[in-house]
């Protein structure tokens, strides 16, 4: 596989970074780091939400090595949301539009952490998006979720997260099942924002589920059982998630 950065194009933002770039790829998974409310300054070098998910990055390409599957990151113009401009959910579909160019119509899975897991339940909506894994994401009350419909959704949230509230993330599960998405959801007790509790257990969950939803391993059976389930008062939005060692 051919590891190689995303080469910027003049005076244009270049919102798409390949990490693993195989000649013919079969699929492609998006890792959407986390932000702020507000803020219309650029990233910088020294990036800690990005930082924060390269272990999870790492332990895709661990989970998909071999299976000609593209993985990459979405390059943010802004660090904040701000309001109805949606920085980075715009920045996530002209990810996926470049994607889609390059590509081809693969299907792919978007991994988001807080912000970025707006962001990417937001974007879900892109013909190449077959599924989702939020983590501890950020679900306003009033956030859509018409277009999930057929969409796979895998939301995972600690049970100490005092930044992005649990109960929102299961409210937004909720309605998204109603809206025709089938959706599971994780409880990881012990854990809260930054995903540093427990956070194997994170880095582990996400790369297998990933893998299950791109159909290179399968699902665990308690996930398949929930996004099978249609009512959004059936249950499975709130499955334990098991730590290393207790599977």
């Amino acid at each position: 596989m051919d590891r190689q950065a995303a080469v910027p194009r003049a005076g244009d933002h270049q919102a798409l970074a390949w990490r693993v770039r195989p000649t013919s790829p079969s699929a492609a998974v998006l890792v959407l780091h986390g932000g702020q409310v507000a803020g219309l300054r650029a990233p910088g070098p020294v990036n800690l939400p990005g930082l924060r998910m390269r272990g999870f990055t790492c332990a895709v390409e661990r989970a998909t090595a071999g299976a000609d599957v593209a993985v990459g990151t979405v390059r943010y113009r802004c660090r904040g949301w701000n309001g109805d401009r949606a920085d980075a959910a715009r920045d996530t579909l002209a990810a996926l539009s470049d994607l889609a160019e390059e590509l081809g119509p693969v299907p792919t899975v978007l991994i988001g952490h807080s912000m970025g897991g707006r962001a990417a339940l937001r974007a879900a909506g892109h013909p190449c998006v077959t599924g989702v894994v939020a983590l501890a994401p950020w679900c306003p009350e009033d956030e859509p979720c018409e277009h999930l419909s057929d969409r796979r959704l895998l939301m995972l949230h600690g049970d100490r997260d005092r930044v992005t509230a649990p109960a929102d993330t299961l409210v937004f599960a909720g309605r998204a099942r109603a809206a025709g998405a089938q959706v599971a959801g994780y409880r990881v007790e012990g854990s809260g924002h930054t995903l540093l509790r427990r956070a194997g257990d994170w880095h582990r969950a996400a790369a297998r589920l990933t893998a299950g939803l791109l159909g290179l391993a399968e699902l665990p059976a308690e996930v398949a059982a929930a996004l099978a389930l249609r009512s959004p008062l059936e249950g499975g939005l709130q499955l334990p998630l098991a730590a290393a060692g207790h599977r």
